[in-house]
């Protein structure tokens, strides 16, 4: 996930706990923490006091901490927003993948956005069939850029290799 990804899923989490949005500073330390930057140089580059960045930062973390629920530190957030984007992968039929791998990156790959359904009008039996068939589809292309093998995807998602082998060849994407 690239990103403004990231932060997305992050102001999402925070959102659905606290009913608040990130602010404009708790996004920059969050991308900062994520470079690897040092709170002086996120203060330096947007003109805020270290003091300031220190101060909201440790508000942050905390909050994060109560969203998340885990300890959340700047040297381990990577890995907890790790944890969480896949702890909340959607599979289409309302479970949440919980991966037994360790995946030890966030894959900075731009992903298209999809487009939102319009939920005024209720869905047909054939308009029901392709959406479940392209979530499945935007499933196993996202379980892919998170490293995992056609056989794994085939298992976590308990439908035939053959089927997930299927959609690379029947949605071929651009290199």
């Amino acid at each position: 996930m690239d990103s403004p990804q990231i932060l997305q899923f992050v102001d999402e989490a925070v959102y659905t706990n606290t009913g608040k949005r990130l602010n404009n500073l708790q996004r920059r330390i969050i991308a900062g923490i994520l470079n690897r930057q040092r709170y002086a140089d996120v203060a330096e580059t947007y003109g805020y006091s270290s003091q300031h960045v220190k101060k909201a930062s440790h508000e942050l973390l905390q909050m994060l901490s109560e969203v998340f629920g885990e300890p959340v530190k700047k040297s381990n957030l990577e890995s907890v927003i790790e944890r969480q984007i896949n702890q909340n992968i959607n599979l289409g039929n309302k479970n949440s993948f919980k991966n037994s791998n360790t995946i030890s990156y966030i894959n900075n790959c731009p992903n298209p956005s999809t487009p939102t359904p319009d939920e005024s009008q209720p869905e047909t039996p054939d308009l029901q069939q392709k959406s479940k068939n392209q979530t499945k589809i935007e499933t196993i292309d996202k379980l892919r850029q998170f490293g995992l093998s056609d056989e794994q995807i085939a298992e976590a998602l308990d439908i035939p290799l053959e089927q997930v082998k299927q959609v690379e060849l029947d949605d071929p994407k651009p290199l």
